[in-house]
């Protein structure tokens, strides 16, 4: 076997991989947020849409509801800063990160008076941020686990060059976090109308079994799915 071969391989082997810890993480990212949205009426992942919903109830005169929606995007943000803190300091990053984000939703199921429920959502809002560091690329390919916008938009355009001539079909891997976040946001509707006290439980435990899975790959790959961190001279 030539080393070019083996080189290509392993490229396969690599995003196979990545491909389905994607769909997996965006299956619990729907299913989180299916559940959340019944549980608080509003989006514990789609900051684009909480953005826009806060303008409007600003603008309608319920500044206490826009200011709360604004408040998850700076959670959302906060965590997502918190995922990468935490994906460069443990050793085993994708069980790290996923560890991390099945506690605050096992957490967050514990949360069930009523007086709490606004925090119950700023902590699903955090998990949802903080899982984003989970994969962040596919073999240099920009992935979202939480969000699909940015996905359908590369895979349209994908699409459009594809007609024009273009035969690179990379953009393909783009279907996967839709897929993974349509079927996941179904199971949570699904779950949020059957189990509605247990709902972001069920969400934490499957969570916390894709973390598991993580601890199979090898420790090397779990450093592939990053973005490196580029210090300046300074710094050093």
């Amino acid at each position: 076997m030539t080393r070019e071969r083996r080189r290509r391989i392993i490229r396969v082997q690599r995003t196979g991989m990545g491909l389905a810890l994607v769909a997996a993480i965006s299956f619990i990212a729907g299913m989180t947020d299916a559940i959340g949205l019944r549980l608080s009426g509003d989006f514990v992942s789609f900051m684009t849409g909480n953005t826009t919903r806060a303008a409007i109830a600003i603008a309608d005169g319920d500044v206490h509801h826009g200011l709360v929606l604004l408040g998850a995007v700076f959670v959302f943000v906060l965590g997502n800063a918190a995922g990468i803190i935490v994906a460069h300091l443990v050793r085993r990053r994708m069980f790290g990160v996923l560890s991390g984000v099945a506690m605050l939703l096992s957490l967050a199921s514990m949360l069930q008076d009523p007086a709490l429920h606004l925090l119950r959502f700023y902590v699903v809002v955090l998990a949802m941020g903080m899982v984003n560091a989970t994969v962040e690329h596919i073999e240099g390919l920009p992935i979202g686990l939480t969000y699909v916008t940015g996905a359908l938009s590369r895979f349209g355009r994908g699409i459009g060059r594809y007609i024009m001539g273009e035969r690179k079909m990379d953009w393909t891997i783009q279907a996967v976090p839709w897929l993974g976040m349509i079927s996941g946001a179904l199971c949570g509707a699904a779950l949020g109308i059957a189990l509605p006290d247990d709902a972001l439980f069920v969400a934490a435990v499957l969570t916390l079994l894709v973390a598991l899975s993580t601890l199979l790959i090898r420790r090397t790959l779990h450093h592939r799915y990053n973005q490196r961190i580029s210090r300046s001279p300074s710094a050093k």
